[in-house]
C-alpha cells in the first residue's frame, strides 16, 4: 500500500472505530455478522488450491497469510488459528494497537504493522487477503498492484468488496447508514466496483480470476455465498499459468 493508496480520512475513520472492532454489537456488527459467510469462502478456495482435506483444523500449516486493511484483525485472528504465519496491515494506527492487543488476549502471534503495505520488509506470501477495502484506497489499480506484488509464485489472492449497483446505492449507503446499521460515512458509493472493473485491475497486475461468487444477505443465516453479485461479491485469482 503506498503513498497513493492510503486515504487519510479513510484511516481516520476507520481508526475512530478500533475501540469498539471487537464487539459484535457495536459499529463494526455488520462485520462479524459477514465474517463467517467470508471466512466459509475463503477456507472453500484454500481446500481447492491445495487439496486439503475439509476436515483439517489447520489446513494453513506450514503456509504465510498477509490480511491487508485488517482493521483489529477480524480475519487474521481466524487465518492464525488455520495455521498460517499471518502478517496483518492497517492504514490507521489505532486498529493495529486493537489488534495486537486482541491477538495477545487470545494467545496468537501475529506480526501487525501500522501504514503502508509497500514499507513492509520484502517478502510474498502464500496467501493473501483483503476483505472490503479496495473501495475505500486512493488509488485502486496502485493497490491491487501492490497486493498482486506481495503474492507468491503458487499462492492464492482472495478480495471481497460491494459491487457499484443502484441496489447497493440504496442499501449499503442510503439505508444501512441511515437506521445504523453501519456508521455514518463508512460507505461512497461512487467508489464501489463493479466486477468487471476489480477483474480488468487483477488482470492489470499479472494475475487471473479463477473464482467469483456473491454475497447476499439471507433471512435465515444473516448472508449466505451464491446467488446474486448486486450488494457484494468474492473473488479468488492466481497468478496466470
Amino acid at each position: 500500500m503506498n503513498a497513493a493508496t492510503i486515504d487519510p480520512q479513510e484511516a481516520a475513520h476507520f481508526g475512530a472505530l478500533a475501540a469498539d472492532w471487537w464487539d459484535p454489537r457495536g459499529s463494526s456488527a455488520m462485520l462479524h455478522r459477514l465474517n463467517p459467510v467470508r471466512l466459509a469462502y475463503i477456507r472453500e478456495q484454500i481446500d481447492a488450491h491445495w487439496h486439503a482435506d475439509s476436515r483439517e483444523r489447520r489446513p494453513l500449516a506450514g503456509r504465510s497469510a498477509l490480511d491487508v486493511g485488517c482493521g483489529a484483525g477480524l480475519l487474521a485472528e481466524p487465518l492464525a488459528r488455520m495455521g498460517a504465519a499471518v502478517t496483518g496491515v492497517d492504514a490507521a494506527p489505532e486498529n493495529i494497537g486493537a489488534a495486537r492487543a486482541h491477538a495477545a488476549g487470545q494467545g496468537l502471534a501475529i506480526a501487525y504493522h501500522a501504514g503502508e503495505l509497500a514499507a513492509l520488509p520484502p517478502a510474498t506470501f502464500d496467501l493473501v487477503t483483503s476483505m472490503e477495502v479496495v473501495e475505500h484506497v486512493a488509488d485502486p489499480a496502485a493497490f491491487v498492484a501492490e497486493l498482486a506484488a506481495r503474492l507468491a509464485p503458487e499462492g492464492l489472492m482472495i478480495l471481497s468488496t460491494p459491487n457499484r449497483t443502484t441496489l447497493s446505492k440504496l442499501l449499503l449507503v442510503e439505508a444501512a447508514e441511515r437506521v445504523g446499521a453501519v456508521p455514518r460515512g463508512t460507505h461512497d458509493w461512487d467508489r464501489f466496483l463493479r466486477p468487471d472493473e476489480l477483474t480488468g485491475l487483477i488482470e492489470g497486475a499479472g494475475l487471473e480470476v479463477v473464482d467469483r461468487t456473491g454475497l447476499s444477505p439471507s433471512p435465515a443465516r444473516g448472508f449466505k455465498l451464491g446467488g446474486s453479485e448486486a450488494l457484494n461479491y468474492l473473488l479468488t485469482a492466481r497468478r496466470r499459468g
